[in-house]
């Protein structure tokens, strides 16, 4: 048995308000009490024209929660944004307009990008400003934090490629390593080296569609154009901050851009997890410097098959020089620009001895062990590892950063590049982080707002409360 539905009413006029359509439990309106969108004036504030001639802009609030919506719910485009707001009551509703009211063209952010944001930094404001409220909050537990890089599809097409020649460009840190190289070399009666002033040229893969992007290659079968956001969160999923390039640079290459944006959370950090590819000399000195613990997985010797691996040769820190295999000494020959000690054997001893195949294969039977200058920061990372507290940090990667890049590009649409252009980018990878950071904070004070005020406020003010507000959030959750 069944009821014939009564299509009439779909045509009937009602008295009914925006407010009622909008269901109380939806997240919009969670986000909507958890912060107060009215700091986007000061943002933009000299940004507007003062004059009131002509028709009067868009409210900027409105403008930003449009863009938020589209972020918030990785729809792929501002076009197909304008056309959900348009059915949607709740979208409506969190942009302040009525049920009757036309929603601004698809081309007004693009119009407000090029005439007012276009070269401002107005959307790190608002990703800084959102990361604040949760500081205040209590939210950010930054004692330890996880830094890695997750590439971006380019809106470029791949066989649309050209080769140009490129100046390479120097090293962070060229000149502090420059300085410990002749310091090393004077140790040893060396004469220093004099600054290689000549540019360094290297061959670059270009896209003419998007020159910005840059070849990411991963494996023998993967190859596409693409940027890359190297980026920093805490214990809790927060990001703390990124920075975009382009696919083609090292993950290594960007840690010291992204652990300076570390800087307002640096009495708080005690321990930084990274993988692999950021375990250099370089980066390990600059965190122990900084008076912070690295977290670093165990890296494999890059060694062939069937020959010794290098920690199969001793280093003697007294007499500086290396004792292979056979109890037989490789002593210091030059320090090279590149920052590397160089120690050799003596090639009549080696020429006679029975593991000559499992340890070279030159032709004057000369054996050479490399070692950097500043490797004692990175035989100290690889003493860490062994810590429990530490392996088991480096271990919530897992739950943290990359449970973060899983999220942006699942839910919130940044596995493709929907604009083109470095600055483009970035202001997508800006608000796409922004709002990941508004998301969870809303649903963290809903959490919290289950618990007494009292309550609340007591936990906020022990000291130890970065490290139980997980506990107590789950329990009432």
């Amino acid at each position: 048995m069944y009821r014939k539905k009564n299509r009439e009413l779909q045509s009937q006029i009602q008295f009914i308000s925006l407010e009622d359509l909008v269901p109380k439990d939806h997240i919009l309106r969670a986000i909507d009490r958890a912060i107060d969108f009215s700091f986007i004036y000061d943002e933009v504030e000299g940004l507007y024209s003062s004059y009131e001639a002509g028709r009067p802009g868009i409210d900027p609030v409105s403008l930003f929660k449009i863009v938020f919506i589209q972020y918030l719910f990785g729809i792929r485009s501002m076009r197909q944004t304008i056309k959900e707001i348009n059915v949607n009551v709740a979208y409506r509703w969190f942009i302040g307009y009525g049920l009757t009211e036309p929603i601004p063209h698809f081309s007004t952010f693009g119009k407000n990008y090029v005439r007012r944001f276009k070269d401002t930094d107005i959307f790190e404001h608002i990703f800084n400003h959102i990361l604040q409220e949760a500081v205040n909050a209590g939210f950010v537990d930054a004692s330890a934090i996880f830094i890695d890089g997750t590439h971006i599809k380019a809106s470029a097409n791949r066989n649309k490629i050209e080769k140009i020649s490129v100046t390479k460009s120097a090293r962070q840190y060229q000149d502090e390593l420059d300085k410990e190289i002749n310091n090393d070399r004077n140790r040893h009666g060396k004469s220093p080296l004099k600054k290689d002033e000549t540019p360094k040229e290297t061959t670059r893969t270009v896209s003419t569609t998007d020159p910005d992007s840059g070849l990411f290659v991963k494996g023998e079968h993967e190859r596409c154009m693409a940027y890359v956001a190297n980026t920093a969160c805490d214990r809790h999923n927060f990001i703390l901050g990124f920075h975009v390039g382009a696919g083609n640079i090292h993950d290594s290459q960007m840690f010291h851009d992204v652990y300076k944006k570390m800087s307002p959370f640096a009495d708080e950090i005690e321990t930084v997890a990274v993988d692999a590819g950021y375990k250099t000399p370089g980066i390990m000195r600059e965190i122990l410097s900084s008076g912070k613990i690295p977290a670093v997985p165990y890296k494999r010797p890059m060694t062939k098959e069937g020959f010794f691996r290098k920690y199969e040769y001793v280093y003697d820190e007294y007499y500086d020089c290396y004792i292979c295999p056979a109890n037989k000494i490789l002593k210091y020959a030059t320090t090279t620009r590149d920052g590397y000690k160089e120690y050799r054997s003596d090639g009549k001893e080696c020429t006679q001895c029975p593991y000559l195949n499992q340890c070279t294969a030159s032709c004057n039977h000369v054996k050479t062990v490399t070692r950097h200058v500043w490797a004692d920061y990175l035989e100290k990372a690889e003493e860490y590892r062994y810590i429990p507290k530490y392996r088991d940090i480096y271990r919530q990667r897992k739950e943290t950063i990359e449970r973060v890049f899983a999220d942006a590009k699942e839910k919130h649409g940044l596995r493709y590049a929907t604009m083109r252009g470095l600055a483009k980018i970035k202001m997508q990878v800006t608000l796409t982080f922004a709002c990941m950071n508004l998301k969870k904070l809303t649903l963290w004070k809903k959490r919290a707002g289950t618990l007494s005020p009292t309550i609340v406020a007591l936990l906020q003010n022990l000291s130890w409360n970065l490290r139980i507000i997980p506990i107590w959030q789950q329990k009432y959750a």
